[in-house]
Protein backbone atom coordinates (compact mmCIF):
# COMPACT_ATOMS: atom_id res chain seq x y z
CA UNK A 1 0.00 0.00 0.00
CA UNK A 2 1.26 3.17 -0.79
CA UNK A 3 -0.08 6.50 0.45
CA UNK A 4 1.32 10.14 -0.99
CA UNK A 5 0.65 13.14 0.94
CA UNK A 6 0.97 16.78 -0.79
CA UNK A 7 -0.18 19.80 0.79
CA UNK A 8 -0.23 23.36 -0.91
CA UNK A 9 -2.00 26.45 -0.16
CA UNK A 10 -4.06 24.80 3.24
CA UNK A 11 -4.58 22.17 0.78
CA UNK A 12 -3.46 18.14 1.71
CA UNK A 13 -4.27 15.72 -1.09
CA UNK A 14 -4.20 11.95 0.02
CA UNK A 15 -3.13 9.69 -2.78
CA UNK A 16 -4.34 6.35 -2.29
CA UNK A 17 -2.50 3.99 -4.82
CA UNK A 18 -3.76 0.11 -4.09
CA UNK A 19 -7.09 -1.48 -2.52
CA UNK A 20 -8.82 0.06 0.77
CA UNK A 21 -9.25 -2.87 2.57
CA UNK A 22 -9.48 -3.29 6.69
CA UNK A 23 -5.84 -3.69 6.99
CA UNK A 24 -4.65 -1.15 4.73
CA UNK A 25 -7.43 1.59 6.44
CA UNK A 26 -5.53 1.26 9.85
CA UNK A 27 -2.70 2.77 8.50
CA UNK A 28 -4.36 5.47 6.15
CA UNK A 29 -5.96 6.33 9.20
CA UNK A 30 -3.30 6.75 11.49
CA UNK A 31 -1.06 8.50 9.08
CA UNK A 32 -3.96 10.92 7.73
CA UNK A 33 -5.00 11.74 10.84
CA UNK A 34 -1.36 12.78 11.70
CA UNK A 35 -1.07 14.69 8.52
CA UNK A 36 -4.60 16.34 9.49
CA UNK A 37 -3.25 17.66 13.30
CA UNK A 38 -0.14 18.49 11.74
CA UNK A 39 -0.55 21.17 8.33
CA UNK A 40 -4.61 21.94 9.76
CA UNK A 41 -5.97 21.66 6.23
CA UNK A 42 -8.68 24.07 4.90
CA UNK A 43 -9.17 21.27 1.99
CA UNK A 44 -8.39 17.65 2.29
CA UNK A 45 -8.18 15.77 -0.99
CA UNK A 46 -8.69 12.14 -1.14
CA UNK A 47 -7.56 10.60 -4.67
CA UNK A 48 -8.50 7.70 -5.97
CA UNK A 49 -6.58 7.11 -9.49
CA UNK A 50 -5.43 3.74 -8.80
CA UNK A 51 -8.11 2.47 -6.69
CA UNK A 52 -9.80 -0.50 -7.88
CA UNK A 53 -11.37 -1.62 -4.84
CA UNK A 54 -12.70 -0.33 -1.75
CA UNK A 55 -15.16 -2.08 1.55
CA UNK A 56 -17.14 -0.62 3.98
CA UNK A 57 -14.15 0.11 5.99
CA UNK A 58 -12.85 2.18 3.74
CA UNK A 59 -16.04 4.07 3.75
CA UNK A 60 -15.82 4.72 7.33
CA UNK A 61 -12.23 5.61 7.63
CA UNK A 62 -13.49 8.50 4.35
CA UNK A 63 -16.37 9.97 6.94
CA UNK A 64 -13.51 9.54 10.22
CA UNK A 65 -11.72 12.04 7.96
CA UNK A 66 -14.37 14.06 7.02
CA UNK A 67 -15.45 14.90 10.56
CA UNK A 68 -11.74 14.84 11.82
CA UNK A 69 -11.29 18.09 9.04
CA UNK A 70 -14.51 19.55 9.51
CA UNK A 71 -13.97 20.07 13.10
CA UNK A 72 -11.01 22.63 12.00
CA UNK A 73 -12.99 24.33 9.87
CA UNK A 74 -11.85 22.14 6.62
CA UNK A 75 -13.88 20.71 3.87
CA UNK A 76 -13.27 17.28 1.97
CA UNK A 77 -13.56 16.08 -1.76
CA UNK A 78 -12.53 13.32 -3.83
CA UNK A 79 -10.63 13.15 -7.18
CA UNK A 80 -10.43 10.61 -10.08
CA UNK A 81 -12.73 7.86 -9.01
CA UNK A 82 -13.53 5.03 -11.16
CA UNK A 83 -17.23 3.87 -11.58
CA UNK A 84 -17.24 1.13 -9.91
CA UNK A 85 -15.94 2.77 -6.62
CA UNK A 86 -18.20 5.97 -7.52
CA UNK A 87 -21.02 3.43 -7.07
CA UNK A 88 -20.39 1.93 -3.91
CA UNK A 89 -20.40 5.71 -2.34
CA UNK A 90 -23.30 6.34 -3.96
CA UNK A 91 -25.10 3.72 -2.64
CA UNK A 92 -23.71 3.85 1.35
CA UNK A 93 -24.79 7.58 1.08
CA UNK A 94 -21.36 9.26 1.49
CA UNK A 95 -21.51 11.64 -1.84
CA UNK A 96 -24.29 13.72 0.61
CA UNK A 97 -21.43 14.48 2.44
CA UNK A 98 -18.16 14.37 1.02
CA UNK A 99 -18.05 15.42 -3.37
CA UNK A 100 -16.20 14.33 -6.41
CA UNK A 101 -14.41 17.07 -8.00
CA UNK A 102 -12.99 17.40 -11.35
CA UNK A 103 -9.21 17.00 -10.77
CA UNK A 104 -8.27 20.84 -11.26
CA UNK A 105 -4.24 20.22 -11.10
CA UNK A 106 -4.21 19.09 -7.48
CA UNK A 107 -0.54 18.61 -6.94
CA UNK A 108 1.41 20.22 -4.40
CA UNK A 109 4.99 19.74 -2.26
CA UNK A 110 5.54 16.41 -1.60
CA UNK A 111 5.03 16.19 2.44
CA UNK A 112 6.10 12.25 2.68
CA UNK A 113 5.60 8.71 1.25
CA UNK A 114 4.38 5.61 3.04
CA UNK A 115 4.84 2.55 1.57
Amino acid sequence: MQVDYNKKDKQLTIKITEEIDHHSCEKIKKRADYEIQIHLPKKLVFDFENVNFMDSSGIGMLIGRYKLVSMFGGKTSLINVKPAIKKVFEMSGVLKLIPIEENKNMGGAKVEECI
